[in-house]
C-alpha cells in the first residue's frame, strides 16, 4: 500500500478520475446506489485509456476494442451526495492475446476511508463482428501492468 497524502492506495501510483456524488445518484437509503459505482469504474477505466492515447477513434482504426466480461465489487463504506470520490484504478492483468484485468479503489477525498474495491475483466474484440479477436500490438503494449497481483497476470 502506498500513502499519498491522506489516502493510502492499495498499489503505488494509481491514475485517479475524481468524481462528486449528485443528488440523483442517491438512492432510497440516502446512499449512492450501488449501479452508480459501476458506471464510475467504467468512466475511469474508459479515461485511463484515453489518457494512455486510446480513445475510441484509435480502437476504431484499429477495429478492435476492449469491451467487459466481468464485474466483481466489494462495499465497505457509503457516499452521499456532495461527497468527492476518488476513483483509482489499475491494469493488473494482461495476457497479451485475448485478456485485460484492471483494479479499482474508490476513496472518499475528505477522509480518505476507502469505500469500494473492484475490478473488471476485459477482452479484445473485432468491433466490426464482435467477437473476441488476438489484442492487437498496439493494446499489448499501451495497457502495460501498472501493478502487480498474484494471480492476474
Amino acid at each position: 500500500m502506498k500513502d499519498i497524502g491522506t489516502v493510502i492506495w492499495d498499489f503505488p501510483d494509481p491514475f485517479i478520475h475524481e468524481v462528486t456524488v449528485e443528488p440523483h445518484h442517491i438512492d432510497d437509503f440516502q446512499h449512492t446506489n450501488n449501479v452508480v459505482y459501476l458506471t464510475w469504474m467504467a468512466k475511469t477505466a474508459w479515461e485511463h485509456s484515453k489518457a494512455l492515447g486510446l480513445d475510441f477513434a484509435a480502437y476504431a482504426k484499429l477495429n478492435r476494442g476492449m469491451v467487459v466480461r466481468r464485474h466483481e465489487l466489494e462495499y465497505f463504506a457509503p457516499s452521499h451526495a456532495g461527497d468527492r470520490v476518488l476513483v483509482a484504478t489499475w491494469i493488473t492483468g494482461n495476457d497479451g492475446r485475448l485478456r485485460l484485468r484492471r483494479r479499482f479503489q474508490m476513496v472518499n477525498a475528505a477522509t480518505g476511508v476507502t469505500l469500494l474495491r473492484g475490478l473488471s475483466d476485459f477482452v479484445c474484440i473485432n468491433i466490426e463482428t464482435g467477437k473476441a479477436t488476438r489484442m492487437p500490438a498496439e493494446f499489448v503494449a499501451t495497457y502495460r501492468l501498472t501493478a502487480t497481483v498474484e494471480g492476474d497476470a
